[in-house]
């Protein structure tokens, strides 16, 4: 164990290092780098980067990249999972570039330090849209492949909350109230489907990743408005991507068994849309009966989105 590194809260032989950042308009500030080795390691590594109102608890999907002799590093960002202080406002910045930094590093911290020099990356949800922008803007010789899990590459919902006007008002409200609240998740679909206590599969820290979610603010969404527009311009991320998605959206009103077995949370066609968008070598594969963390799908599923992932992963990173 490096001595900036403790016993992560997941327990051994997981560990955690804090990695202090700049303060911010709320005092300061950190992230968290978790990290197993493996038992048989081929000196490769993942670094996997979580998605909204969420932090790395997915034990199972880091497992399968460990048994293939990959390191396994999980980014909790900050004011995200563990990394979130009480004075800070979960979840919050007002631009995704502001992320680089921690992004920054953990890529040394994994690359210099612990010497790996062929690091894929792996991002749910926001993290698919944070990650492919940082590795466009870095182009880092030791990524040599790149899995998205339900990357966020445009606004959900009904067209006109994508269009001009609408977007021109939240631009404006987002700069001149950026904490004002938007909204936030009335009834806890997706967490409920879940976790445990709910009637789903998995247990994870409540007051990290809340049934309810976090309020989303206006000048945060603004930040994630201005990084779509980034995307859908075009980015040159070189290396092999993989996007894996379920294979339709459902919005039901209440938890039924479609929750299930579709993304209730984003709009699959757009993830179809915008996938060509991070890059010139860019696989999708659309999961029929997925949730949208394709890896916490039921377990007939999940083994279909392993298969996928064990056929690009021999195609183009072995």
């Amino acid at each position: 164990m490096h001595p900036d590194q403790s016993v992560d809260v997941l327990g051994e032989p997981w560990t955690a290092e804090t990695i202090g950042l700049a303060p911010d308009a709320e005092g300061p500030v950190v992230a968290t780098l978790v990290s197993r080795r493996a038992e048989n390691p081929n000196g490769r590594a993942v670094l996997y980067v979580h998605g909204f109102a969420d932090y790395f608890f997915q034990t199972e999907y880091a497992a399968w990249w460990l048994d293939r002799g990959y390191d396994f590093y999980a980014l909790d960002l900050r004011k995200y999972g563990r990394s979130i202080r009480p004075h800070q406002t979960p979840t919050y910045v007002d631009d995704v570039h502001t992320y680089y930094a921690e992004l920054d590093l953990a890529w040394w911290r994994i690359t210099e330090r612990d010497g790996h020099d062929a690091v894929v990356v792996s991002a749910h949800s926001t993290g698919g849209l944070i990650v492919p922008l940082w590795a466009d803007s870095r182009q880092a010789p030791e990524l040599t492949g790149m899995v998205l899990n339900s990357p966020w590459f445009d606004l959900q919902g009904a067209p006109w909350m994508r269009s001009p006007v609408t977007s021109a008002v939240l631009d404006r409200v987002g700069q001149r109230q950026p904490m004002r609240v938007l909204g936030k998740d009335a009834n806890g679909i997706y967490g409920r489907s879940l976790h445990r206590e709910h009637g789903g599969e998995w247990d994870y820290d409540l007051e990290w990743k809340p049934v309810l979610s976090y309020p989303v603010r206006f000048g945060w969404l603004r930040a994630i408005r201005r990084a779509h527009a980034e995307l859908h311009a075009g980015l040159s991320v070189l290396a092999p991507v993989l996007v894996l998605s379920s294979a339709a959206t459902v919005r039901p009103p209440d938890l039924d068994d479609d929750v299930y077995t579709h993304d209730i949370v984003l709009d699959v066609p757009q993830i179809r849309r915008w996938a060509t968008s991070v890059g010139p070598h860019v696989t999708y594969a659309a999961i029929d009966g997925a949730v949208h963390d394709v890896v916490l799908s039921r377990p007939a599923v999940r083994a279909v989105v392993y298969d996928q992932l064990e056929r690009w992963v021999g195609a183009y990173l072995t």
